[in-house]
């Protein structure tokens, strides 16, 4: 297939893309300026809705990833903006591109997060689970409200519910490392706010199995054991052989992300389960935590 894809240079577009290559795929990047390496672009501006015309003529697949990290800074009133703002343009700029295709991709695989159920508790959250009303929550609503559009009978839309996505390279774990390989990685509050994590592999591979799966609509892309803030120290701390006495405080999360950022990321959770992904055939190479870090750190 020829897949075009948004944020193809971000921590899980990178893998994507380079997965995509091996399994005999053709990806295109969908990018603001051209990088020097041999895959075929297609440029975009999200933020004045522009995009090369006829650029999904030739497209068999969208993979739409692209959007301002949700955590990279504090949620001050002008981040919040960039966050909706850059899923809601490029989606909507994307969304014209598919209208206007002479041929309409057969599958458009539309970015989201499992931020859309908020702090559930102990309830065991699934796709037909209703939103959350918190901002998290209201990104992923509006995300994928505005990719509905793009759904019809020549293009099947699914909404990527991307959990915490583990791998050393980058993302939370890349993170984490440092301080618990110094012995000072310790869970967060209570630890009991759930965890609903995948592998990297397990994302990558679980996007290119939507690809053709005949599924459409909401797919939580989870492991399907979720573990406990707790759980995960534990078991970090185990797979590194150090200790995990000390709670994070939260005053220092505070102080580097904000409280509304922390309290709404951190400090809650919720235990999502991918039944979706599971009735579609997809099998997980990492449904368990501990041997999923064993064999990203084993070396």
């Amino acid at each position: 297939m020829r897949v075009l894809i948004s944020g193809s240079t971000g921590f899980i577009g990178s893998a994507l893309t380079e997965r995509l290559r091996a399994t005999g795929h053709e990806p295109v990047r969908l990018v603001r300026t051209n990088r020097p390496d041999d895959l075929p672009t297609v440029s975009w501006d999200p933020a004045r809705e522009t995009i090369d015309e006829g650029a999904l003529d030739t497209i068999d697949a969208v993979v739409h990833l692209a959007g301002e990290s949700i955590a990279s800074s504090r949620w001050t009133d002008a981040q919040k903006a960039r966050i909706m703002d850059s899923r809601i343009q490029g989606t909507r700029t994307l969304a014209t591109a598919v209208a206007n295709a002479a041929t309409p991709p057969k599958v458009f695989l539309s970015g989201s997060a499992i931020g859309f159920y908020g702090d559930a508790g102990d309830r065991e959250v699934t796709e037909t689970t209703p939103p959350a009303d918190n901002f998290a929550a209201r990104v992923s609503v509006a995300w994928e409200q505005q990719a509905a559009s793009i759904a019809s009978e020549q293009t099947r839309l699914v909404y990527l519910r991307t959990g915490i996505v583990l791998d050393p390279s980058g993302g939370a774990l890349k993170e984490q490392l440092p301080f618990f390989k110094l012995g000072l990685g310790g869970r967060i509050g209570n630890g009991r706010q759930w965890f609903s994590w995948i592998s990297l592999a397990d994302q990558v591979d679980a996007m290119i199995h939507l690809l053709t799966a005949e599924v459409s609509g909401p797919v939580n892309l989870t492991a399907p054991n979720p573990v406990t803030n707790n759980e995960f120290t534990k078991t970090l701390g185990g797979v590194l052989n150090r200790p995990t006495l000390l709670p994070t405080p939260k005053p220092a999360l505070w102080l580097r992300l904000g409280r509304e950022l922390s309290r709404t990321l951190l400090e809650g959770g919720a235990r999502v389960l991918p039944n979706a992904l599971v009735d579609s055939g997809y099998a997980f190479s990492d449904p368990e935590l501990g041997p999923a870090l064993e064999r990203m750190l084993k070396d």
